[in-house]
């Protein structure tokens, strides 16, 4: 319970400080979408860094990628047995 108070500000006995980050509560929005963005590029070039050209090949593909069509079904080999003992 201690954790969902200091996560959501709200006062406890045992922290005097009645709110926990001011700073994020008084941010412009405009500055959190910018700050937002950057990480999100700083991240996808990380992970551009991290795989080699045949990985980022395969998964741009992925989608394109020809899947064999699914094998079976309902049926079973002794589906027609059953049937004939009833």
């Amino acid at each position: 319970m201690g954790f969902l108070r200091r996560l959501f500000g709200w006062d406890d006995t045992s922290n005097p400080r009645k709110e926990i980050d001011s700073d994020a509560a008084n941010a412009d929005p405009a500055d959190v979408d910018v700050s937002e963005r950057e990480h999100e590029l700083e991240v996808l070039r990380a992970e551009q860094d991290r795989l080699d050209e045949l990985t980022q090949r395969q998964l741009r593909y992925a989608d394109y990628a020809w899947q064999p069509p699914a094998q079976g079904g309902d049926r079973r080999a002794d589906d027609e047995d059953t049937r004939d003992a009833t």
